[in-house]
């Protein structure tokens, strides 16, 4: 195969598709949304081109080339980190941190999806060459290779996919009330209120919501703080938080109850919406360093038993 931009410019694009693919979902965790676009697209472009020449390289029996695959990797892991860096450095600006655990699953993903872009440019120009190999026609080559990088993005998007709260536990509203000066929400308590001024505040502007989890493996995921933070973060996100600096009595709580592994969440947001604090809620991806499944694990043990 002579002629190497057949194989080149269909896959780069198909590369570059796949980053913009996964955009949608990335924009509101930039800490600056316009650079941050930007530097994103443009690794995804560097990206593209890494997985489209690989080929070509190795059919040119280019093989040094293909050694810049290992510097992208390692390229990759730097966006890691400065992602990482990014956001720890903003950390102590945010009413409601997001908690090193979705700082942590943040980063992974950006890493993650570079590495979407290498595979589906790479599938792409792959594609196109085995058409060329059948001696099909130049369009029908692209179109081949457009049908397989489509296919690719699609499976490795569904892949990257994370589990929401919704799909792990059921959230509902829950009941705030005062018994002296305790803070309850379905029967827990939530915190100690000696001002008066701030017991009124909640029960005027104070919402709650219980999450329930479904299972055994829901209840150790949601048991972990690093997910509670982040339901908390995502909360005050949608739907505002009416607290300061100084006024630690408004920070959004999360409690669990130890019986039943029940999460009580409590927050005064700035706009009371009972139906956007839910969807916040059951948004909420759960973190890949939260995940467990202590119900599985029994059920391995249980067959090798």
């Amino acid at each position: 195969m002579e002629n190497y931009g057949v194989v080149i410019l269909p896959s780069l694009l198909m590369g570059l598709l796949a980053r913009l693919y996964m955009i949608r979902i990335d924009h509101r965790q930039y800490p600056s949304y316009p650079q941050g676009l930007l530097s994103h697209l443009t690794l995804g472009v560097i990206a593209a081109g890494l997985g489209s020449v690989a080929l070509p390289a190795l059919l040119s029996k280019e093989y040094s080339a293909v050694t810049f695959l290992a510097l992208a990797a390692q390229q990759f892991r730097d966006v890691r980190s400065m992602e990482r860096q990014s956001l720890d450095n903003i950390e102590p600006t945010e009413l409601v941190p997001r908690g090193t655990a979705y700082i942590e699953d943040i980063a992974k993903a950006f890493e993650a999806r570079n590495y979407m872009v290498i595979i589906t440019a790479l599938m792409t120009s792959i594609a196109i060459y085995f058409a060329h190999w059948m001696k099909q026609p130049r369009f029908v080559q692209i179109m081949v290779g457009i049908v397989a990088g489509l296919f690719v993005m699609v499976f490795l998007k569904g892949m990257l996919k994370r589990q929401s709260v919704a799909e792990i536990a059921e959230v509902r509203i829950g009941k705030i009330y005062f018994e002296g000066p305790l803070l309850m929400v379905n029967g827990i308590v939530i915190m100690n209120i000696g001002l008066k001024s701030t017991r009124k505040i909640y029960e005027e502007k104070g919402v709650a919501v219980e999450i329930v989890p479904k299972n055994v493996d829901a209840k150790a995921t949601l048991a972990n703080t690093g997910q509670r933070q982040a339901i908390q973060h995502n909360v005050a996100v949608h739907l505002g938080i009416q607290k300061d600096v100084d006024e630690p009595e408004f920070t959004p709580i999360a409690r669990r109850n130890a019986q039943d592994g029940t999460i009580i969440m409590v927050i005064v947001p700035t706009e009371v919406d009972r139906e956007l604090l839910v969807a916040a809620v059951e948004g909420t991806p759960v973190l890949e360093t939260a995940k467990r499944k202590p119900f599985k694990a029994k059920g391995t043990q249980m067959n090798r038993s």
